[in-house]
């Protein structure tokens, strides 16, 4: 795998160093002239994708693209900050701009009013990382075919009322370092028992270790085999939320739109009954996932937003500067709980 870092040999300003000054300390110059030589495609410009928006531009990336060719609702306001008052009837991607920019003026960013299912599969290569918010399952699975086998790193994301999710695959192998406390040999000179042979920790000295994450396809991580054994242990364990992502993006699919509470009424019995298909089709009880799941998985709100968008945000940052541990591969975020759980599915 080639480093960004010797593929494009960023340079990081005198300006640009007391901007980063705070996050070259936090997770170092390598890291941060990485994050710098990068740039990211964000497809969707809903709520959570302005939070994403705002956390990368304000990290430091080289480039981001803002595709989305929705228009301006005032649905679509209540949760996305970066569209003025005003807007509606623009393009969501062009509306978002001026104060996406304003945020950084040392990051490129760029609106993108094409609809990012008509887009070339080479489109999605010029970037070092896709993320995908909004979007359908099949638009998701394309881009995460099509960026896997070049190296492009991939993350999506969903709101969907109190519930939110992200999903990562950075491929086959993703390299990072990560900071640990360095260990003290034992000293020779000491014979005082099984203590003294005992590595002493040494909390203001640290050491950056290398390591490895392997990642599968978005595909095979929303397609588990239920009927093996290793599922069917890891079942009850197993977040109800990643079965209530498979009903929102079949109702997606199906209608061609998310769950809205103006139509609640005929919205609900359809997700209760997609609930039941989906669960069948794969030899599961409906009962994972209760009736009342209805009643809390309309709309964004813009505090499952912050979180999620936090998260994702981070992930894609992590990533690219190749600083710490990824999450693999989701997480989902309950926003009636008020907690966030991380877990891996597909083939490790």
């Amino acid at each position: 795998m080639i480093d960004m870092v010797e593929r494009e040999d960023t340079i990081i300003s005198e300006e640009e160093a007391a901007q980063y000054d705070r996050q070259i300390r936090l997770w170092g110059l390598d890291a941060q002239k990485r994050l710098r030589g990068s740039r990211v495609l964000l497809i969707g410009l809903k709520g959570l994708g302005a939070e994403v928006a705002k956390n990368l531009i304000l990290a430091g990336v080289k480039g981001l693209t803002l595709l989305d060719h929705e228009k301006v609702t005032e649905e679509s306001c209540r949760a996305q900050f970066l569209i003025p008052v005003g807007s509606e009837g623009r393009n969501r991607a062009q509306a978002s701009l001026e104060r996406a920019q304003y945020l950084n003026p040392m990051v490129e960013v760029k609106a993108d009013t094409e609809d990012a299912e008509s887009k070339p599969d080479e489109f999605f290569l010029q970037f070092d990382a896709v993320c995908l918010t909004g979007c359908p399952r099949d638009l998701m699975v394309r881009v995460d075919q099509v960026c896997s086998q070049r190296n492009v790193k991939v993350f999506c994301g969903d709101v969907f009322g109190y519930h939110g999710y992200m999903f990562s695959n950075l491929g086959p192998e993703h390299h990072y370092v990560e900071e640990k406390p360095k260990a003290a040999k034992p000293s020779q000179e000491s014979n005082d028992g099984p203590e003294a042979k005992k590595p002493k920790v040494d909390p203001n000295e640290t050491t950056m270790v290398k390591k490895t994450a392997s990642f599968c396809p978005l595909k095979e991580a929303l397609e588990v085999d239920w009927t093996s054994e290793k599922a069917k242990a890891s079942l009850k364990r197993t977040p109800p939320d990643y079965f209530l992502l498979q009903v929102l993006l079949k109702f997606r699919t199906d209608k061609g739109r998310d769950p809205h509470p103006s139509s609640f009424a005929e919205d609900a019995p359809l997700l209760r009954q997609i609930r039941d298909d989906v669960l069948e089709a794969q030899g599961l009880s409906s009962d994972l996932l209760s009736d009342d799941f209805v009643t809390y998985c309309f709309s964004e709100m813009a505090p499952v937003c912050a979180v999620v968008g936090g998260v994702l945000g981070q992930e894609i940052v992590k990533a690219l500067s190749q600083r710490d541990a990824p999450h693999r591969n989701f997480f989902f975020f309950d926003g009636l709980k008020g907690s966030g759980v991380v877990d891996f599915f597909g083939s490790k």
